[in-house]
């Protein structure tokens, strides 16, 4: 074997070497990445549910507070002199007949 073969030789090992290690440290990652991925969905649906829990008691007090409730009224003051506007739900609009 001559001299450039062999150098031809090690540095096709070395770069098959090469591309095997950054595929061993791609998978790895994407394993953790979707290790990561699983650990945040229960918190988010979590955080879903709690929103849209608020907003609907944020609703009904504006509601209330649309009806008359002295209370609700006084709850919606507050929140809006701190910035945050309470709306009622609109009701959904009505479907449009099909031919």
């Amino acid at each position: 074997m001559t001299m450039l073969q062999r150098a031809v030789t090690v540095l096709a090992v070395a770069f098959f070497l090469a591309v095997a290690f950054q595929s061993f440290q791609l998978i790895h990652e994407h394993s953790n990445l979707e290790a990561a991925l699983a650990g945040q969905e229960a918190p988010l649906e979590q955080a879903v549910q709690i929103r849209q829990e608020t907003e609907a008691l944020a609703g009904d007090t504006a509601a209330l507070a649309d009806k008359g409730n002295a209370n609700a009224k006084q709850a919606v003051e507050t929140m809006r002199q701190q910035g945050i506007a309470l709306r009622a739900p609109t009701a959904p609009a009505a479907a449009a007949p099909t031919p």
